[in-house]
């Protein structure tokens, strides 16, 4: 689903275009940048898996930091907050963190569900992975 937050990334220079491209494209892909430092740590957990899904042999065990619905939204609201502190604009506070919390939402229809509200929460997924066509159509 790379493409797909790529895709919103982009799509969001229309609406905010002094905001670098790199920056916006790092805000659609911030939960996968966060991501495997905090695997790295220790913090967060995924383990391969064939068969998993059809498209990805990853299993997610636990990732509530880089990507619960809730660590999201803080994501981005410390992300815009900061951005805008550097370069202002209140609409550049809103793009960045929607962006941010965009990653969720396209994850929620790819991913089984394995994708976490809040840390600890319950976990959601539409499971589009668990198709090869229908996600390459997507």
């Amino acid at each position: 689903m790379f493409i797909g937050h790529l895709a919103v990334g982009l799509a969001a220079k229309r609406a905010v275009p002094r905001v670098s491209l790199a920056m916006l494209v790092l805000a659609s892909q911030w939960a996968d940048a966060v991501w495997p430092v905090l695997v790295g740590l220790g913090l967060e957990q995924v383990r391969i898996d064939p068969g998993n899904t059809a498209f990805t042999p990853l299993d997610f065990v636990s990732y509530p930091y880089s990507h619960s619905l809730v660590a999201l939204v803080l994501w981005g609201i410390a992300l815009g907050a900061t951005y805008r502190g550097i370069a202002g604009g209140r609409r550049t506070f809103w793009v960045l963190a929607g962006l941010v919390v965009s990653h969720w939402v396209l994850d929620y229809v790819t991913h089984r569900p394995d994708m976490p509200l809040y840390p600890g929460g319950p976990k959601v997924g539409l499971g589009l992975w668990r198709s090869v066509a229908g996600t390459i159509v997507v």
